[in-house]
């Protein structure tokens, strides 16, 4: 055969032989095209999968040469795609370069890693550019050689979408098979050797690739009864296979002596030795090759499991609810929303309300479209009935649609005449009506709309305040809109709000039995309206029993995989290297419980997992911004929310959690590794991230929590590498208290976690620290929140990288004044309920980098004036102050001059109180200056009184306790333009009157009021608490009279009055 197109000539060939009569020899050599396909597919779905895991779990190799890698992996998959895999052994030839690259790439990661190894990354990054131009010109080569296919506008969208998609599966694996795993599990040892010949490699993957073609025919085998020919040809194929073991073993064994003969070894002998292994694999690869065309015809099975993939994707069409949700669903973005609608700003604004399919974008338009508010403001609105432009006439009548919708009200009798006008005519004549008229449009992804440059033209001209709200599923704005938007991100559904949706939509009454299930069907829902609505539809036509919901939930699981296909693409397509990392560390997390923002914000700046773009800029905002953005994206669920309205706790949507799940276990299949939970290297399968999770399956758990009979060797083997450990072994017992702290013990003697950043022990039950942790230098995050721990080992001064510290709900009660030295540390978190105390500042040593510090017990003793006063980079502050009045006079003073000059404090949270817990006088100056400070929390007898009336506008939530306030706080407080949640708790106020003025309070949404029983009289003006929707009163005396005004807004607004708890 020539070097052109050898599977084109092979088909020629096979015609010429059927013209000459020998069918049979075409039929065999037809056979073979078939297979050697199916190999050549399997080989570049096995490297586009083994980069997609790179992509997730170790992005970071790929700076500097991602534009290569996607030129390459765009071209293996168009080729496979379209030109059905022809030229089969060039395709594959170089689909394994590709795969060597990916494995050198995590190889420069590796050595990156570790100690030194500068003159191993230098010859590393030569070696990966000039393979990667090598690549470059066999796929060219291959498009050029290959007879060009048309392609339509279609085809080249679809594979412009498809650049960064799963597209490709890995085929299923039967690993049990007898004749097939062992060689699998020694050609997997040999691909882990170092120094292996990339022409060894490449032989040894295609003999893999050869028998792993074979699995799903063998599957096939076992459920047929076999004939005399089948069972030879069985026979057969267990010789080349233990033929194949034997080789692969005898390799093993001869690499290994070489080895121990010489700490180099001899480079003759290596060479010799891989060139005998390389013949021999192709011996083994003819032979199976050989197998592969002669199988019997009865269990023969289709290849390309692929390419039906890859059609069976289609786009799924929007789907509208049935169900008009509850108002409480999407209350928030209504308010902001009708915020941005209303505002007093003249000039012409677009509000883009962005999500993914089924978010509720449309339901929310229609939720404020018909809002009274709204069509009071707006006396003239138009929705177009349909957006389907694709042509210019459908552009046409949407013009008219909302020429006939906006002029409807005043212009009856000229509307014929609009409507026969011509486009220019019709501009002028809409461009006239509304520079005098307020008008609000509402358009549904309105991209293909022939007039929208237009549209967006004469709007613009306009200065009466008019909107337009735009519809659309991509998140980024055109360059036309950027500069006149105000987006809108519509975020997936928190549990109480999906909870509120799926009851509104069922058609059912929920038997108390089933309210357990309450918790699986949020979470199976994801958030998403389009997923909560349609299974209460489907459940309302089921009887009420765990057994229908339990199936029904079971199959909602296998539907989401069509509705989340978009969010999957745009995963990879539209995220940068750090977002998808910091996506794929909640995956690490347990599944079935939410994780806080504090504790994945610190956990991502410890693990490097942001980047800061200047010296200004502090992680912690770059991390926060990025869990905003990927909330925004519907990629990261946001679980419970705070009072305030801020992210409490998120956690990732179902559907995606079972995807990275399956990702990871297919990425062990590769390399038939032992299960584990935890994040692997890609490149030598040591465990990079260990995650404890009880999981006895794990093979981890032995290692944890089986005792002291886990060598030094093997602990290596697994953990030298390890940058983070968290466990969360939760259990109350005192064999955890023992196992986690033998484990840390254990792993350090042996050399281990000597690289490790993060130890997140929270709610693990008093781990015993060993006295060695201090030899983690490299330690940025020590996580022992809720373990009651008594003590810290006397080694914690050596952590000089350490940059958490969080013993919050510890029985600690001192930390050594050692701690002044961890320079680095940027949030330390005391234990408040224990009273903890910081020891004096040594000589030498400071912590001006401290961000947060909370919990801390102020005494006498406590090092303010000339220590703690010097901390002026403080973000957090939580105090709790000894309220002896003589011996604390002076450190009072000095904490309300440290407080007044902590000019970057965002939340503030002081407590006074006396031996018994009970509120003291508590000092403060006033905090007009503190213009981030949008938190604050004061536990005391104001001395200052009138400092409510001196909070600074950027507040959000204040909650007052004790403060025994005489003059009525909501006259000074209703002024506040940004405050979202305000708790008045126990002896706050002794008034008798409460006055809530027109106006006042533009975005309270919650207000608590708390055992205020000498107030007899509350007044709301008509006006006043607009944006309320969650009142709670605790009363403890007399059953409070509620104000009419509040009374009348059901059910927008939730009432909740009961007897206080004594």
């Amino acid at each position: 055969m020539s070097n052109g197109n050898y599977t084109g000539e092979m088909h020629l060939e096979a015609l010429r032989m059927l013209e000459e009569g020998r069918n049979e020899e075409a039929r065999e050599i037809l056979r073979k095209l078939e297979n050697t396909r199916g190999v050549a597919e399997l080989a570049v779905s096995r490297v586009i999968e083994k980069l997609n895991v790179v992509l997730i779990q170790e992005p970071g190799v790929l700076v500097g040469v991602e534009k290569e890698v996607q030129w390459i992996q765009r071209g293996l998959m168009c080729f496979g795609v379209i030109h059905g895999y022809d030229f089969t052994e060039k395709l594959m030839d170089a689909a394994y370069d590709f795969e060597d690259v990916i494995d050198d790439l995590v190889l420069r990661s590796a050595a990156k890693q570790r100690r030194g190894g500068n003159w191993e990354r230098c010859i590393l990054v030569i070696r990966i550019h000039k393979k990667l131009e090598m690549i470059k010109s066999k796929i060219l080569y291959l498009f050029r050689a290959q007879a060009p296919v048309p392609m339509s506008s279609r085809t080249s969208k679809f594979l412009e979408e498809m650049e960064w998609s799963p597209l490709f599966s890995i085929p299923s694996q039967n690993l049990e098979d007898t004749v097939v795993s062992p060689v699998k599990e020694k050609l997997s040892a040999v691909l882990d050797l170092k120094a292996l010949h990339p022409d060894t490699k490449k032989k040894s993957r295609r003999v893999l690739d050869e028998l792993e073609s074979l699995s799903s025919f063998l599957k096939g085998l076992e459920l047929v009864c076999l004939d005399d020919k089948a069972v030879v040809w069985m026979e057969k194929l267990s010789d080349v296979s233990l033929s194949a073991v034997v080789g692969i073993e005898d390799f093993i064994n001869n690499n290994q002596q070489l080895r121990k003969k010489s700490w180099m070894g001899s480079p003759l002998g290596k060479s010799k030795s891989q060139h005998d292994f390389g013949m021999k694999m192709d011996q083994i690869y003819a032979k199976i090759q050989e197998l592969s065309i002669s199988k019997p015809e009865k269990a023969t099975q289709v290849q390309g499991q692929s390419r039906e993939f890859i059609k069976s994707e289609k786009h799924i069409p929007p789907q509208q609810t049935t169900q008009n949700p509850h108002l409480a669903s999407f209350d928030d973005d209504v308010h902001a929303m009708m915020t941005r609608l209303l505002a007093a700003d003249k000039s012409f604004r677009v509000i883009p309300i962005m999500g993914m399919e089924g978010i509720g974008k449309t339901t929310l338009a229609k939720l404020i479209f018909h809002n009274k508010a709204v069509v009071d403001h707006f006396p003239f609105r138009a929705w177009p009935s349909t957006t389907a432009s694709s042509t210019i006439g459908d552009s046409r009548q949407i013009l008219l649609d909302i020429i006939k919708q906006l002029m409807n009200y005043k212009m009856r009798v000229t509307r014929d005449a609009v409507a026969s006008s011509e486009q220019e005519e019709m501009m002028q004549k809409l461009k006239a009506f509304l520079i005098n008229n307020r008008s609000l449009i509402v358009m549904d992804d309105p991209s293909d709309f022939y007039y929208w440059d237009g549209l967006l033209r004469v709007l613009a001209d306009t200065s009466n305040g008019s909107r337009m709200i735009w519809i659309t599923r991509k998140m980024s704005l055109p360059p036309n809109l950027k500069t006149r938007s105000d987006p809108h991100p519509l975020r997936l559904r928190a549990d109480e709000e999906s909870w509120a949706l799926f009851t509104h939509a069922l058609k059912v009454r929920i038997p108390s039995e089933l309210q357990e299930l309450k918790e699986r069907i949020v979470r199976r829902c994801g958030g998403l309206p389009l997923l909560i609505v349609k299974l209460a539809e489907a459940l309302s036509q089921k009887d009420a029993t765990i057994e229908e919901w339990s199936r029904a939930l079971q199959q909602l699981c296998h539907d989401q995989e069509k509705v989340w296909s978009n969010t999957l693409c745009r995963i990879y397509k539209d995220l940068s290297l750090h977002m998808r990392r910091c996506l794929f560390s909640l995956t690490l997390f347990p599944h079935d419980s939410d994780t806080p923002t504090r504790r994945l914000i610190t956990l991502w700046v410890a693990e490097d997992l942001v980047q800061t773009e200047g010296n200004n800029e502090a992680p912690e905002d770059v991390a926060e911004s990025c869990l905003d953005l990927l909330i925004a994206q519907g990629m990261v669920q946001l679980s419970k929310k705070k009072l305030n309205g801020n992210v409490k706790t998120v956690r990732l949507p179902d559907a995606l959690t079972q995807y990275w799940l399956s990702k990871a276990q297919q990425a062990r299949a590769l390399g038939d590794h032992n299960y584990t939970r935890s994040e692997l290297f890609p490149g030598n399968h040591m465990i990079r991230r260990l995650v404890d999770h009880l999981d006895r399956d794990d093979i981890t758990f032995d290692h944890i929590h089986g005792g002291c009979n886990t060598s030094s060797t093997s602990l290596t083997h697994y953990y030298q590498d390890v940058l983070s450990f968290r466990s969360f072994d939760t259990r109350r017992k005192i064999e955890s208290e023992e196992e986690i702290g033998n484990f840390l013990g254990r792993c350090i003697s042996s050399n281990c976690f000597l690289f490790l950043w993060v130890l997140d022990l929270e709610n693990v039950f008093k781990p015993k620290l060993p006295e060695a942790l201090g030899e983690l230098t490299r330690l940025r995050y020590l996580g022992l929140r809720s373990t009651f721990l008594e003590k810290l080992p006397s080694s914690i001064s050596k952590l000089r990288n350490l940059q958490t510290l969080d013993i919050k709900h510890t029985n600690i009660s001192i930390l050594p004044n050692s701690i002044w030295k961890l320079q680095q540390l940027r949030h330390l978190y005391f234990s408040e309920g224990y009273r903890s105390k910081l020891k004096p500042q040594p000589s030498i040593g400071s912590l001006t980098t401290l961000q947060t510090l909370c919990g801390l017990f102020v005494d006498e003793e406590t090092p303010i004036k000339d220590g703690l006063n010097r901390l002026l980079n403080l973000r957090k502050l939580g105090l709790a102050m000894s309220s002896r009045p003589k011996a604390m006079s002076t450190q009072v003073q000095a904490v309300t001059d440290w407080v007044l000059n902590l000019k970057h404090l965002r939340s503030l949270r002081i407590k006074s109180i006396d031996d018994n817990n009970q509120p003291g006088d508590l000092e403060l100056k006033p905090l007009t200056g503190h213009l981030n400070l949008s938190c604050i929390f004061l536990f005391g007898r104001l001395r200052n009184p009138s400092i409510v009336s001196q909070f600074p506008p950027s507040l959000i939530d204040l909650t007052l306790s004790g403060s025994e306030l005489t003059e009525d706080p909501m006259q000074s407080l209703n002024k506040l333009p940004n405050l979202r949640s305000l708790k008045l708790f126990a002896k706050s106020y002794l008034g008798k009157s409460m006055h809530c003025s027109l106006g006042g309070f533009p975005q309270l949404r919650v207000l608590k009021l708390w055992k205020l029983d000498q107030v007899e009289d509350w007044k709301v003006e008509k006006g006043a608490l607009q944006a309320l929707r969650d009142l709670e009163i605790r009363y403890s005396e007399r059953t409070p009279i509620l104000p009419e005004e509040l009374l009348d807004r059901s059910p927008f607004l939730k009432i909740d009055v009961k007897l206080a708890q004594l």
